[in-house]
């Protein structure tokens, strides 16, 4: 049987990217998310499970549901988020709060129960997906960049608890994609962002994840506590 990836939010533009590049290099995968996805859409290999990971409470009996239903897994991909749009001065704390619990908080917790089986098997993946709003920061984003920035941390440190037992932690840094989470830019918006990159033009959600694949695969075995940035050159 081929090995599990579990890719968390493949309802969305860059999750079903990862979800159909993950399933055409022949791993079965699992995705995650709030609304429905027609698993014919992905691929054969594909399952879907609908959970609201901002549920920080419901975290543990979902992994514990991930690990009946589906077995252990080798790969975890912590895509899920939420970049909500607004100056912080006037964001109400439950906006706050909702944007720190989904984007940093779920992808912590989520990891912490399925790399268990991980360890005990001596081998497994952890990717998360960043933003380069981590390092650049962008007007507007503050409390997502936080978030991403966290996961960078958590990365690398992780990367060091893990490592001994077979299992690498990367995080993969895409950056501005033409997808819904962008929209809220404005064509104006988009159109300055892709000034900056020397390619003249954004990287695709396609590319983003074949970086993630490279990392799943054994020729990224000795890679790991690292950040991998895919932006068509915009932060050279």
């Amino acid at each position: 049987m081929s090995d599990l990836v579990v890719i968390t939010g493949t309802s969305g533009g860059l999750g079903r990217a990862l979800a159909r590049e993950a399933v055409a290099n022949g791993y079965r995968v699992l995705g995650i998310a709030r609304r429905s996805v027609e698993e014919a859409d992905i691929g054969d290999g594909y399952a879907h499970l609908c959970a609201d990971l901002s549920d920080i409470d419901a975290i543990p009996r979902l992994a514990r549901q991930v690990l009946a239903e589906h077995g252990a897994p080798y790969g975890l991909v912590n895509n899920a988020a939420a970049g909500l749009d607004g100056l912080l001065p006037t964001m109400h704390n439950s906006q706050i709060r909702a944007v720190l619990d989904l984007d940093l908080l779920s992808p912590i917790m989520l990891t912490k129960y399925l790399c268990r089986p991980m360890l005990s098997v001596g081998r497994g993946r952890v990717i998360t997906v960043s933003s380069i709003v981590a390092r650049t920061g962008f007007r507007g984003l503050s409390v997502y960049a936080a978030a991403k920035a966290g996961l960078e941390g958590f990365t690398r440190s992780l990367a060091r608890d893990l490592g001994r037992r077979g299992v690498t932690v990367n995080a993969v840094a895409p950056g501005f994609l033409d997808t819904d989470m962008t929209t809220v830019l404005g064509d104006a918006g988009m159109a300055r962002v892709q000034r900056r990159s020397p390619l003249d033009r954004f990287a695709t959600t396609e590319e983003v994840a074949a970086a993630v694949t490279y990392l799943l695969s054994p020729a990224a075995a000795g890679v790991t506590g690292t950040t991998l940035t895919v932006d068509a050159g915009s932060t050279a």
